[in-house]
């Protein structure tokens, strides 16, 4: 298992430094979005979450759709071993979105 890590480790990453770039906008949000749940009254704190969640989901399923792209290309075993890997890769490094991820 661990060999499978490494070996997507370099493209895990080349994918996730291409969504930061690409998703910048989606990912202030974000945390703009968590900012003023963080800081809403109680009155305001229920529809300030769900537009962090909606934000939160959209990337989400962005990162899901190139994890699934590229699990495509793969035999089944390899697919199953890059996708964990690549779930594991998004906990880690942004973990906003990795709540969900693996049920994507």
């Amino acid at each position: 298992m661990t060999i499978f890590r490494r070996r997507f480790a370099d493209v895990i990453k080349r994918q996730l430094d291409l969504f930061e770039r690409e998703q910048r906008g989606l990912i202030e949000d974000c945390i703009a979005a968590e900012r003023a749940y963080n800081e809403s009254d109680r009155d305001e704190a229920e529809e300030r979450y769900g537009d962090y969640v909606d934000l939160a989901e959209s990337a989400t399923e962005i990162l899901a759709d190139i994890r699934d792209h590229f699990a495509s290309t793969l035999d089944e075993e390899t697919a199953e071993e890059y996708e964990a890997a690549f779930n594991r890769a998004v906990v880690r490094r942004l973990p906003r979105f990795g709540l969900e991820i693996e049920n994507r």
